[in-house]
């Protein structure tokens, strides 16, 4: 299939009709926005004493969350904070962080989450680009802040987060700064606010967060999400995972702890369904394995949602000393989960299933849960259906789609590409109408993943149309090849892309990380997917020559753990 669809003409929109009657509310009635501060309302009635904590190392419950929200407004009203203006935060996931997310759209403001892991000039580029007006950075970024202050157009003042209770004295409590002014640090500046802050109702379309995605050309673009849109990702959601009965799902008894940083796509909304379905949550600061799993044992954590290469990581640390894993319910995203990965992490009692989605899509739009009751399947079916991308959540309606917008057939094998509606997708990029109008073409979200679909609706991944690999007039899926490569004995994780070829246009090459005590070799590699050729599972142009299968110690990824095609690609030429 070609690796791009055409633009669509606009759908037409109904006229406004006169004659057909609306809704006259009664003057006292209350309207109700949907507001991000709604999603504390049931929390604080019915589990203000829930616990947060940070690290293990600091608690507090639900009640004086609401509290401390209410400090942060204020402590930001006095430095000039209005509804429209923009904070932004560069913190590791903290309890500062979870406030920031109530208190600063609350405040009719937006909350810019800065991927503290993009280049200097990347973030500098952020900051100026959504003209944000007060920095709270955590003291670990204040070396980076160094190299770019003086590249930063409109930040006015810092708040410093320091772990701990802040220390030393003065307005900077003892901390040092870049030649930037500094309000102060970020507990005392609560200590001294007071709780009660006047939040009002406005318009639910007020924009709520806006974060840049960390692209492969160009400079990043800032997706944004209003409050009506953060809610209604919330309510759908939850919907999906509380709905089973059993399996992969959530529950007021969960305890939450997200390993999907909460500046990346909202931490996927999860910290705001945390918060509305009242659960325990535990919040980690830096990911570093070691710290999650005590966590894990210590809070005795239930739910969490990571990237593959994490949940390696996670259980190549507990394999070290045997850690019980069991009882944690894990969604994979941002990668595709791999069927080697998927079986490692349930020998080791992970209810593990993927999630699809995208920084433009609230993210989640699908989940591969299991339905409970249904008809028993073998293990393989089990854990191929765990790594599709899904069924979509309520209110997505979820197309794939052939170059002229024709749904393919729902058989498991026609491609196409994957397609949008749902009330909680972004409306465009901040600034980029061009783009914004490319990727809402025909008044659909493109995605630019390639797909396919089966007779009950669970959803495929088969590539990024931009990774879809042609060769000798065949379309390739890059991620069919990995999967098959991954499955060989011995290989912890590939990824295959297409490079130059002067005779067939592009061919496959290989990149292999293998299990430390394999040794596995590129005449190993082909012989086994000659063996899948004769069998008719994959096209002869899919396999790469021995020259083009190289053994690595890792490959490289994104900032957000994406595997990196781009800099693959540029390293093959």
């Amino acid at each position: 299939m070609p690796p791009r669809f055409p633009v669509q003409e606009s759908i037409a929109v109904q006229p406004f009709d006169p004659s057909v009657p609306l809704i006259t509310p009664t003057p006292s009635a209350y309207g109700y926005p949907l507001l991000v501060r709604q999603l504390l309302v049931n929390a604080l009635a019915v589990s203000p004493d829930q616990q947060i904590t940070y690290r293990g190392e600091r608690r507090h419950t639900f009640a004086a969350l609401n509290r401390r929200i209410g400090r942060l407004a204020n402590a930001l009203a006095a430095l000039g904070v209005r509804h429209g203006s923009t904070v932004a935060i560069m913190d590791w996931d903290s309890h500062r962080y979870l406030e920031g997310y109530f208190a600063i759209p609350m405040m009719g403001a937006t909350m810019l989450t800065v991927n503290v892991r993009t280049s200097a000039q990347q973030i500098a580029y952020a900051l100026n680009d959504a003209n944000a007006d007060v920095l709270i950075v955590h003291t670990d970024f204040l070396p980076l802040l160094e190299q770019i202050h003086g590249e930063l157009r409109s930040v006015r003042t810092l708040i410093i987060a320091a772990d701990g209770d802040g220390d030393g004295d003065g307005d900077s409590g003892g901390l040092d700064v870049p030649a930037m002014p500094c309000a102060g640090e970020f507990e005392h500046l609560l200590a001294a606010a007071s709780e009660h802050f006047p939040f009002e109702d406005f318009d639910e379309n007020t924009r709520a967060a806006l974060f840049y995605t960390t692209g492969t050309t160009g400079d990043p673009k800032g997706v944004f999400y209003s409050h009506r849109q953060i809610v209604l990702h919330a309510l759908a959601t939850a919907t999906t995972l509380c709905s089973p009965r059993e399996g992969q799902r959530l529950h007021r008894e969960d305890v939450y702890m997200p390993i999907t940083p909460m500046f990346h796509v909202l931490a996927w909304g999860m910290p705001y369904i945390a918060v509305l379905l009242g659960l325990k949550i535990v919040l980690p600061g830096r990911y570093q394995p070691d710290t999650l799993l005590k966590l894990k044992a210590s809070e005795k954590v239930t739910f969490s949602h990571c990237v593959p290469t994490l949940l390696q990581m996670l259980l190549d640390a507990s394999g070290r000393d045997g850690q019980d894993l069991s009882g944690w319910k894990m969604i994979i995203g941002g990668s595709a989960l791999s069927p080697t990965l998927c079986r490692a992490a349930l020998a080791r009692g992970i209810d593990v299933f993927s999630g699809y989605g995208m920084s433009e899509t609230g993210p989640v739009v699908a989940l591969s849960q299991c339905a409970p009751g249904a008809a028993p399947v073998s293990i393989d079916e089990e854990v191929r259906r765990r790594c599709m991308a899904g069924r979509p959540v309520p209110m997505v309606e979820l197309r794939v789609v052939d170059a002229d917008m024709n749904e393919v057939a729902r058989d498991g094998r026609s491609q196409g590409e994957i397609v949008l509606r749902a009330p909680f997708l972004t409306q465009g990029y901040h600034g980029k109408p061009g783009a914004s109008e490319a990727l809402w073409a025909g008044g659909y979200l493109h995605t630019q993943d390639v797909a396919v679909v089966t007779q009950d609706s669970y959803v495929q991944i088969v590539d990024r149309m931009k990774d879809v690999i042609k060769t000798g007039g065949e379309w390739v899926s890059s991620i069919e090849v990995e999967a098959l490569i991954n499955a060989i004995p011995g290989v912890r994780e590939s990824a295959v892309v297409g490079v130059k070829d002067d005779k067939w246009g592009e061919r496959p090459q290989a990149f292999i990380v293998c299990e430390p005590d394999a040794a596995l070799t590129g005449s190993e590699v082909r012989a086994h997917l000659l063996v899948l050729v004769e069998a008719n599972r994959i096209s002869r142009y899919a396999v790469p020559e021995i020259a083009r299968i190289v053994f690595v110690a890792e490959i490289a990824r994104t900032s957000v753990g994406k595997i990196d095609k781009k800099l693959l690609r540029q390293q093959s030429d």
